[in-house]
């Protein structure tokens, strides 16, 4: 099928390809994601209609106009407004005095308060300053800002009370924040969200993309806080539950963090203020999860930051003889690696110091390449 075959109501997305090391003498045939250092050659086009992929194909940065002209009018509207998106510069995040540039990819280092975490429950638990501690060394190991959480979201986990969780991780913040550390809470909980806000916290992470609570949109809106809004089949007390499989994954999860960020913006919510996470291990399949991988640079199409999680998570275990979850450093690592050149600005992560240095090698093979291509 030829592009001007594609049905005009079909849904099309671009993912950037044949990703090159540097610019320098490809003029006029690569493009780049945001203001990052990374720079591609191609478009993988898909179109969607009722369900079934009718159009897949592969087209250089250098032709892209002329195949836009092409398209139906509605979907040359929509491909040009992609190609904008992933071109646009992701904002900083301005969290208080701090400011956390996006041009770069950044560690969120991920500190859990509760006694049944899948990877580190219990460690924290009845210890306010050894958590805050933690949070601390997180920091100083180069995290740009702290995830705490007080409910765990593995399969099969008890939901917490509010008022349960709202005292596992208001003390940590206050510690946190008094010493200049910006902190993102970790809860789908309205009540939560605005505990740990005044706590000092200055971002909300919410697996359930503001939908598990009726408050949380307007807890945010109001707060004019940076939001996290991430992937889950379900929003009900278990985020892993309802999931009924999905024709394209990385497709369905696209679109659905589409109408997530569409419905934000119409509660109030600035477009610079948000940002998307696709859910690795979520109510995903194996078989799921690593397409969410290899396609990842397809998120950048939404045109705001891209958070990744990947840090220990089950499909590490699934192809290393089933490593437990503190056995998964190196498979956390190479996640982490893997999602930075597909172009996300934040990766989440357990293991801050050996995440750091591996986005500093990065960044030193990025520089060399620009110097010395």
């Amino acid at each position: 099928m030829i592009q001007s075959a594609i049905p005009a109501d079909a849904r099309l997305t671009l993912r950037p390809v044949a990703f090159v090391d540097t610019p320098v003498g490809l003029d006029g045939r690569t493009a780049r994601i945001g203001d990052s250092m990374l720079w591609f050659q191609a478009y993988e086009a898909v179109a969607i209609h009722n369900g079934v992929r009718v159009f897949r194909d592969t087209i250089p940065v250098e032709h892209f106009p002329d195949w836009i002209a092409g398209l139906p009018d509605p979907l040359a509207e929509r491909a040009t407004m992609l190609v904008a998106n992933i071109a646009a510069p992701r904002p900083a995040l301005q969290l208080g005095e701090r400011t956390i540039r996006l041009d770069l990819p950044q560690v969120m280092g991920i500190l859990n308060l509760t006694p049944d975490s899948f990877s580190d429950g219990g460690k924290h638990v009845g210890d306010v300053q050894g958590a805050a501690d933690s949070g601390f060394a997180m920091t100083v190991a180069g995290a740009a800002l702290v995830d705490v959480g007080g409910e765990s979201t593995r399969p099969g986990a008890e939901k917490v009370w509010e008022g349960d969780e709202i005292t596992r991780v208001v003390p940590v913040i206050e510690r946190l924040a008094a010493s200049g550390v910006p902190v993102s809470i970790d809860t789908r909980k309205a009540s939560v969200m605005e505990a740990a806000l005044g706590a000092g916290a200055t971002i909300v992470n919410d697996i359930s993309a503001l939908l598990h609570d009726p408050r949380s949109m307007d807890v945010v809106a109001r707060a004019g806080c940076p939001v996290i809004l991430m992937h889950a089949p379900s929003t009900g007390d278990d985020p892993h539950a309802n999931r009924s499989g999905y024709g394209d994954v990385a497709t369905d999860v696209f679109d659905w963090l589409e109408a997530r960020i569409a419905a934000c913006e119409a509660a109030g919510i600035a477009r610079a203020k948000i940002i998307v996470d696709p859910g690795l291990g979520f109510g995903k399949s194996l078989a799921d999860n690593l397409a969410l991988v290899n396609r990842l640079a397809l998120f950048t199409g939404l045109g705001v930051p891209l958070l990744f999680g990947g840090s220990r998570k089950r499909l590490i275990g699934a192809l290393s003889n089933e490593a437990p979850a503190a056995q998964r450093l190196g498979g956390s690592v190479a996640l982490a690696s893997r999602a930075v050149d597909l172009g996300a600005q934040m990766v989440r992560v357990h293991d801050v110091p050996e995440t750091v240095q591996a986005l500093h090698l990065w960044r030193g093979l990025r520089d060399a390449a620009l110097v010395a291509p």
